[in-house]
């Protein structure tokens, strides 16, 4: 039989295509969900910052320390008029970058680390696939996906007619966008080559993306020879709208050539399913811990738990900062002070409000993540031998489903908690420790739905699961973004987030928490029941 061995790059477009059908679903998702929330953004500036004094006042907040580390380059703010142009381009790229990152590692990794760790690599590899196919074509679904976005965004921006908001501006936009993401790509697939097991080369990924940013923040507010130091860095350099240069890309695209032939070379020095970073030898027995359910789950999920802390707590460090410049930044802002007016509290408090949405979003993906890990287990073949034991359904399930409660709502306390001292520190109001921790917790059972709603559905319809992240997903669009582009309100009943009086700024009430922890109970027990009545996906 004819093998692919001698042409390294047979059967590509083959798994091209075969990638493309699996990602049917997914990608589309990445792509139109990132569009959408760009002119969602620029849409609420338009509502929020009608006017050039309302702009003005924005920049001059932005403009400060804090502001930079969150948004980007002074150059987007030092021009005669904060336009929409540099306010979107300011604001935007750099957690555009963000998103298609995150894409790009999920991707790469998907197509090509997850595939040798489950063993359909080399079933591929023995028939007329070359060595090096599959890496180019989890590149090339990466790079093509980076490219739908960085089009859509260019043809959306530039069609929306807002003033300054150029046709040639957005293309750079989108084109910035795209290039971080590819870098991104190319990065991942380095670290698909140094780690033995999906998950590290996601956290490698991952570990990119945030340097990159946290890279670009010290540059921003401080010492500009960092911040071209990242790829976001060089991104938001194009300054699109302002000074629309394109030649920082030229960094981008030549980071990822030169990871990509580093990937490419170092393919060739490891085995099908080997790392070149071999895995470290294990402890001669278990611990204690290890052996009973919960532990062992607890130490499956050890690495998201702590990198999801790590990203609220980063969130909520830098959202506080700005607590101090929330009064001048809703001063002068009729559309900003209409919205703190309808939360009741002062300025500060419904600022703090806004925000706590954002973060309680992330750790309702977390809880996503983690419920969703069952699911995980199930499919890779590693649930059955482990309930071929004494182990019950309900007592393997349960051990997951506790981790992802118990994670989700330590997460939303450690961000709370960051939140609560960052604001402390910018106000001097070191009542905001207390409040802030405590208002992140009332929104623990909207986490616990979300748990529930996919805990019910890994249980009844198994191959529906990714169905749950339409929970955290549709709660930021209706509830964060609901308010500023004026959707309405009645939207947000069908979220859990939205059933949560909005604290620090509205007065706590027990009846919807209770009522949403009752959800909760009875979408467990219903994922319970369903999971103990239906046969194993075994693959």
């Amino acid at each position: 039989m004819t093998t692919g061995q001698g042409q390294p790059l047979a059967g590509t477009w083959t798994l091209v295509r075969f990638a493309l059908r699996r990602d049917r679903v997914r990608l589309p998702v990445w792509i139109l969900a990132t569009t959408l929330v760009s002119m969602s953004s620029l849409s609420s500036f338009q509502t929020q910052y009608a006017t050039a004094a309302d702009r003005a006042t924005a920049a001059e907040t932005l403009g400060g320390p804090a502001g930079l580390a969150m948004t980007g380059p002074e150059r987007y703010v030092e021009g005669p008029d904060y336009t929409y142009g540099a306010m979107t381009a300011h604001q935007l790229i750099g957690y555009l970058a963000i998103t298609v990152g995150l894409m790009s590692v999920l991707t790469v990794v998907r197509h090509t680390r997850t595939e040798e760790e489950t063993g359909r690599a080399e079933l591929l590899r023995a028939n007329v696939v070359g060595r090096h196919a599959q890496l180019a074509a989890g590149l090339t679904v990466a790079v093509a996906a980076n490219l739908a976005i960085g089009l859509l965004l260019a043809a959306t921006l530039g069609g929306s007619g807002v003033e300054t908001v150029t046709g040639s501006g957005s293309l750079l936009l989108g084109a910035a966008v795209a290039a971080a993401g590819i870098g991104f790509a190319a990065i991942t697939a380095v670290g698909v080559q140094i780690s033995t097991f999906s998950r590290g080369a996601s956290g490698l990924g991952m570990a990119a993306v945030g340097v990159a940013f946290a890279l670009r923040a010290v540059g921003d507010i401080g010492s500009d020879p960092v911040s071209w130091l990242s790829p976001i860095g060089w991104a938001q350099r194009t300054y699109a709208y302002v000074d629309d240069r394109w030649w920082p890309l030229l960094l981008n695209l030549a980071l990822a050539a030169a990871c990509a032939a580093a990937a490419f070379t170092l393919s060739t020095r490891r085995d099908v399913g080997a790392g070149l970073r071999p895995p470290r030898p294990g402890r001669p027995a278990a611990s204690e811990a290890l052996s009973r359910p919960l532990g062992f789950a607890l130490r499956l999920h050890r690495g998201v738990l702590l990198g999801f802390a790590a990203g609220g707590l980063l969130f909520s460090l830098m959202y506080g900062s700005i607590l101090g410049s929330a009064e001048d930044m809703i001063r002068e802002n009729e559309q900003l002070r209409e919205l703190t007016e309808q939360l009741g509290g002062g300025v500060v408090e419904s600022f703090a409000s806004v925000v706590m949405t954002v973060l309680v979003v992330l750790a309702a993906c977390y809880v996503v993540v983690a419920a969703l890990r069952a699911r995980t287990e199930e499919t890779g073949g590693r649930a059955e031998p482990v309930l071929a034991t004494g182990l019950s359904r309900t007592r393997w399930l349960a051990s997951h489903l506790t981790v992802s409660l118990v994670g989700g709502t330590a997460v939303l306390l450690l961000a709370g908690l960051g939140f609560g001292l960052s604001g402390a520190a910018s106000t001097d109001d070191w009542s905001l420790v207390p409040a802030l921790t405590g208002a992140s917790l009332a929104y623990a059972p909207a986490l616990w739905v979300t748990a529930g709603v996919a805990v019910a559905l890994f249980g009844w319809l198994p191959n529906a699961s990714a169905a749950a992240w339409a929970v955290p997903g549709y709660s930021f669009l209706v509830v964060y973004l609901g308010d500023l582009i004026d959707l309405p309100d009645w939207l947000a009943d069908f979220s859990p987030i939205g059933h949560v009086p909005q604290v620090p700024a509205a007065a706590l009430e027990w009846t919807p928490l209770l009522v949403l922890t009752a959800v909760a109970a009875g979408l467990i027990w219903l994922g319970l029941a369903g999971f103990n009545r239906r046969d194993l996906d075994c693959k």
